[in-house]
C-alpha cells in the first residue's frame, strides 16, 4: 500500500494570547491516502474550518506537523506555500467565487495563469475540464447566465484544471437546493472513482454520509474516524 498523501501529527492551532487564548485545533493526528473520499464534519466552533485552512496550506499549525505529498508545510515560506496551493490543492468553495465578468472558460483558466512554468495548452486543459463536468456547451457563458449547480461545476472544473493531487471542498453544496446538491455529490463521487482524492468540509450529516470516510471534530479534537463500506 502506498504511503499517506496527507500526514497530520499532533496538529494544534492556537489563536490569541493570555486569557484570550483559544485552541481551535488541539493535538489532531490522522492520515489520508491517495484516492480516498473523506468528509470532515463538525458543528460551528469544532475546528473543521481551521483544519481546512491547514490542509489547504492557507495557515500553519502552532504546534505539530502537516506533511502533504512529502512536503512538511511548516518548513515552507509563504511563497512556497502559494506555489504548493496552486499545484497540489484544488479548492471548491460554498459561494463558488467565480469572476462575474469572465466566461466559464476564462474562470477555469485563471489558476493556470499563476503556474510557473506555465502550460502551453491552457485553453485546451480548461476546455477538457469543462467537458468533464458536463459544461462543454456553456463555456462562453458568464456566471450570471448559469444556475447555481452549473456555477459550482465551473468551480470544480477550475479546481481541477491544474491536476491537483487533492480536491478540497468547503461546504460544496451549502448554497444549492437538495436536487442540485445530489448532482454535485454524484460528480464528486465520479471524480473520486477516477482516482481523485476528495476532502469535503461540512456541517451537514447527509453530505458527510456520501463520503467513504468520515472524520468528526468536536472542540478541536477528533471524536470519531470511521470508514464505510459503500457497497453495503
Amino acid at each position: 500500500m502506498a504511503g499517506p498523501l496527507i500526514s497530520v501529527r499532533n496538529a494544534t492551532r492556537i489563536y490569541g494570547k493570555g486569557e484570550a487564548r483559544v485552541a481551535a485545533l488541539d493535538g489532531v493526528s490522522f492520515d489520508i491516502y491517495p484516492g480516498e473520499f473523506v468528509a470532515i464534519i463538525g458543528a460551528s466552533g469544532s475546528g473543521k474550518s481551521t483544519l481546512m485552512n491547514l490542509l489547504g496550506a492557507l495557515d500553519k499549525p502552532t504546534d505539530g506537523e502537516i506533511t502533504i505529498s512529502g512536503q512538511a508545510l511548516s518548513k515552507r515560506s509563504q511563497r512556497q506555500l502559494a506555489d504548493f496551493r496552486n499545484k497540489i490543492v484544488g479548492f471548491v468553495f460554498q459561494q463558488f467565487q467565480l469572476m462575474p465578468r469572465k466566461s466559464a472558460l476564462k474562470n477555469v483558466m485563471m489558476p493556470l495563469q499563476f503556474r510557473r512554468p506555465r502550460f502551453s495548452d491552457e485553453k485546451e486543459r480548461a476546455t477538457q475540464r469543462l467537458n468533464d463536468v458536463g459544461l462543454g456547451d456553456r463555456m462562453d457563458h458568464k456566471p450570471t447566465q448559469l444556475s447555481g449547480g452549473q456555477q459550482q461545476r465551473v468551480a470544480i472544473a477550475r479546481a481541477l484544471v491544474g491536476e491537483p493531487e487533492i480536491l478540497l471542498a468547503d461546504e460544496p453544496t451549502g448554497a444549492l437546493d437538495s436536487k442540485t446538491s445530489e448532482d454535485i455529490m454524484a460528480l464528486l463521487h465520479q471524480l473520486n472513482d477516477n482516482g481523485q482524492t476528495v476532502i469535503i468540509i461540512t456541517h451537514d450529516p447527509e453530505v458527510a454520509d456520501a463520503a467513504k470516510r468520515v472524520i468528526t471534530l468536536r472542540d478541536g479534537k477528533i471524536i470519531s474516524d470511521q470508514t464505510r463500506d459503500m457497497a453495503a
